[in-house]
């Protein structure tokens, strides 16, 4: 595994990776239409020329399978990460996670995960992070309302 800062041809890769409805369903927090290319090159556009986010791109074995970043929310940087579903429980997110947050330093830092994505809350866990709160959101990919755990790494 190896973190890098993204490069343009990394989008297309991004992008195929949000095309996967299982990955956004437990995800909950995604583009209304994923399949939208236009707002997701818009989203991306805002996230690479803002220079109080910070993202890396995930590599294992050359190829791109997601990304890791921190961004301002509410007071706090907030820790977010997406792995391509055919790379989940391999241990890359874990690590990838891992080398982030050695290279951002930060803290108090955030992550928000809903409340039934138990494999992110593990990547999470075992980071450190503990759960100071909990919050409600409307989730596209599952057209509902649903509940977050608001997690802290001091």
């Amino acid at each position: 595994m190896n973190l890098r800062p993204v490069e343009p041809a990394d989008l297309d890769w991004f992008f195929e990776h949000q095309q996967d409805p299982e990955a956004n369903t437990m995800a909950g927090f995604t583009a209304k239409n994923p399949a939208d290319r236009g707002v997701f090159d818009h989203h991306w556009s805002t996230i690479l020329s803002d220079p109080e986010i910070t993202v890396r791109t995930i590599e294992h074995e050359d190829a791109v399978v997601g990304y890791v970043g921190a961004y301002p929310n509410e007071g706090y940087p907030e820790v977010t990460f997406w792995t391509d579903k055919q790379y989940w429980s391999r241990g890359i997110t874990t690590s990838a996670v891992d080398a982030f947050l050695a290279e951002y330093a930060e803290r108090p830092i955030r992550a928000r995960v809903v409340t039934d994505n138990v494999g992110s809350q593990k990547v999470l866990e075992r980071r450190g992070f503990t759960i100071v709160g909990e919050a409600e959101g409307f989730a596209n990919a599952r057209a509902a309302v649903v509940k977050e755990y608001i997690m802290e790494l001091a």
